[in-house]
């Protein structure tokens, strides 16, 4: 006669549908409350098992059915740096749909970093809200699973790295924008053009240096790599990159910024050296912050639908919340557009 599994084995062929709290809790050696604890992110378990018991329920792949999830009327909002313009016009995005709604918003930043820490994954385990939308982050494999477990849905609006298959993502179109913008140059008869790209890490800064790469080949023209230089979207590195193009004697006659913020930087190097903008210099941008109407002169940029992918991302984490929303991956691109101003002109050599 056979004899009977070990309870470990028999937990462990079990699907992810039919494993138990009870199961999972005599594996780990603690009671089903303490389980739950961990579940629901209270702070009185020990750290040692709360790593046990976190690992058992991503071997079960251990997901709450949504029944049993009491959410709290909260969205999580997560930037990895919250200090312009452009935050908040995706603040604004996320608080239209949470207002129409009737939930709150908790605001947080990762301190520059592309993931949260650890805590803020407990913490939001805590909070139960009806879903994060993480702005230009990610989550790492056990925070995906922590969240997962508690079916806490999430969506990556901006992805800073490819978010993976599996993972619902909110985007613009970056290549087709950093296209338009360099087009635009192209058509009014600049053939030396520059450009002040985001961080390299970025997949949208990427893309937007690509499209203007693009741009220059389907015109005939060389991507001259001395004229290219990587920024990291803030004001003062659009200001010093834009004056080492600037002091070159074979000076770029057209610069296309990676972000508004970087042009605006370009704006005050061209200040600087004397030289006025469009008459010297032609500035392109991106994103159509508010800003880029106000400056002097108007900036020529793309427009990239911000708060409309805001809104996009909180209604999609919201519909993959409801009892039999889909759990399919989704990667949704809004269009970007020119907005042609008043910084732009013909060259005059």
């Amino acid at each position: 006669m056979t004899s009977p599994q070990p309870a470990e084995t028999r937990t462990r062929g079990r699907s992810s549908q039919t494993a138990t709290l009870a199961e999972i809790a005599r594996e780990a050696g603690v009671s089903a409350p303490t389980v739950s604890k961990v579940l629901n992110g209270r702070a009185d378990v020990a750290p040692a098992t709360r790593a046990r018991v976190e690992e058992l329920l991503r071997a079960h792949g251990y997901r709450r059915r949504r029944a049993e999830a009491t959410r709290s009327p909260l969205i999580d909002l997560v930037f990895h740096e919250l200090e312009s313009a452009w935050a908040m016009e995706v603040i604004r995005g996320v608080e239209n749909v949470a207002r129409d709604t009737g939930l709150s918003v908790v605001l947080s930043e990762s301190a520059g970093r592309l993931t949260p820490g650890r805590t803020w994954a407990d913490q939001v385990a805590a909070r139960r809200p009806h879903g994060v939308v993480l702005v230009l982050s990610g989550l790492d494999e056990s925070q995906r699973a922590l969240l997962t477990s508690r079916s806490i849905p999430f969506v990556v609006m901006d992805p800073a790295g490819d978010p993976g298959a599996d993972v619902p993502s909110i985007g613009a179109t970056n290549w087709q924008g950093g296209l338009a913008a360099t087009r635009h140059l192209v058509e009014l008869g600049h053939t030396r053009i520059g450009a002040i790209s985001g961080p390299t890490r970025m997949m949208c800064s990427r893309a937007r240096i690509d499209g203007y790469r693009a741009a220059l080949d389907t015109a005939g023209l060389p991507a001259d790599p001395a004229l290219i230089r990587t920024g990291d979207f803030h004001h003062e590195t659009g200001y010093r990159q834009g004056l080492e193009l600037l002091r070159r004697p074979d000076r770029p006659t057209a610069v296309f910024a990676g972000n508004d913020l970087q042009a605006l930087g370009l704006y005050e190097a061209a200040r600087e050296l004397g030289l006025r903008v469009p008459e010297d210099l032609s500035v392109v941008g991106f994103d159509d912050l508010p800003v880029a109407r106000w400056v002097g002169p108007p900036l020529t940029t793309v427009r990239q639908p911000l708060t409309e992918m805001a809104e996009a991302a909180v209604r999609l984490v919201l519909d993959l919340g409801r009892e039999g929303g889909s759990a399919a991956a989704t990667r949704v691109e809004l269009a970007t557009s020119l907005v042609v101003r008043s910084s732009t002109a013909p060259p005059t050599a």
